[in-house]
C-alpha cells in the first residue's frame, strides 16, 4: 500500500482511533473499583466530619464509620423508615443518589445516627458552575446544628469555593437552629435575612453560591421535617415538689 496516499492515511486514523478508544475503555473499566471505592472513602469522610470525628486518618475513614456509626436508614418525607443501609459494607448515598431523591415521588432519604447522639443528613443543589452538597450533623434534639460540611464541584476558586475551603464559614453554623414555617434557614446578609438564629451570614463575594447553598438547605431540611420532628429527643428535668418531700421520722420520738 502506497503509504502517501490518502486511504492509507484514513485507514492509519482508523485503526489509531479504535486502538486508543480501546485502551481507554480498558483503563476505565479496570480503574472503576478504585475510583468507585475513593469516592466512597470520601463521601464518608464528609459525613464523618458532619459527626464531629474530623481529621480521621484516610486509611481509617472506613473502619472510624463501621465503629462510631450506630444506624444508616432511610425514611420517606413522612419520617417513617422505608429501609437500611448496610453498615458492614459502608453503604452511603453519594451524590448520584442524592439528586435522583430530589425528583423521585417516593423518597428514600438517608440518616446517619452515629453513637455520640449525632445525627447526619445530607443536602444537594445546583450552585452556580455545577452542584453543591453537604452534610449537617444534629445534637440529640435534632434541632441544634452541631457541625456541617460541605463540597462543590466547579465553584468559583476564593470565592464560592469557600463553602468547603472556610473552616470560619462552618464554623457559623454551629449552634444554630432549624426554624418553622416555609424558611426553616438561610443563607443571606445579615440586613436581608428573615430569621435570627435560623441563618447564617453569606460570603462576601460569593452572594449566588451562598443563596444556592441556603436554598438547598432549606429544600432538604423541608424533606427532613417530618423525621426530625417525630425523632427528637427533649431533655427530661426532674422536679420534686415541697409537697413530695417528707421529713425522716425518728422512731425513737414519742
Amino acid at each position: 500500500m502506497n503509504t502517501n496516499s490518502n486511504t492509507y492515511t484514513v485507514i492509519y486514523s482508523i485503526i489509531l482511533v479504535v486502538v486508543v478508544a480501546a485502551v481507554l475503555a480498558f483503563a476505565a473499566m479496570f480503574l472503576k473499583p478504585t475510583q468507585d471505592a475513593n469516592v466512597k472513602k470520601d463521601t464518608i469522610g464528609q459525613i464523618l466530619t458532619a459527626a464531629t470525628f474530623a481529621d480521621v486518618a484516610d486509611a481509617e475513614i472506613l473502619n472510624t464509620y463501621k465503629a462510631e456509626i450506630e444506624s444508616a436508614i432511610l425514611v420517606d418525607l413522612e419520617g417513617n423508615k422505608v429501609g437500611e443501609l448496610d453498615i458492614e459494607s459502608c453503604e452511603v448515598y453519594g451524590t448520584s443518589d442524592l439528586k435522583k431523591q430530589i425528583a423521585a415521588e417516593q423518597k428514600a432519604l438517608p440518616v446517619y445516627i452515629f453513637k455520640n447522639g449525632i445525627t447526619v443528613v445530607p443536602c444537594y443543589g445546583a450552585g452556580l458552575w455545577g452542584p453543591i452538597w453537604g452534610y449537617v450533623g444534629f445534637e440529640k434534639d435534632l434541632k441544634t446544628i452541631k457541625a456541617v460540611r460541605f463540597g462543590h464541584k466547579g465553584e468559583t476558586p476564593g470565592l464560592g469555593a469557600k463553602i468547603s475551603d472556610e473552616p470560619s464559614f462552618a464554623e457559623a453554623f454551629v449552634a444554630k437552629t432549624i426554624g418553622e414555617g416555609e424558611i426553616l434557614f438561610e443563607i443571606a446578609k445579615p440586613a436581608n435575612r428573615q430569621t435570627e438564629n435560623n441563618g447564617v451570614d453569606a460570603i462576601s463575594g460569593a452572594t449566588i453560591t451562598s443563596q444556592a447553598l441556603g436554598k438547598t438547605l432549606n429544600q432538604w431540611f423541608g424533606f427532613y421535617k417530618e423525621y426530625l420532628a417525630k425523632n427528637a429527643e427533649t431533655e427530661v428535668v426532674d422536679v420534686v415538689s415541697e409537697e413530695a418531700e417528707v421529713e425522716p421520722v425518728n422512731a425513737m420520738e414519742e
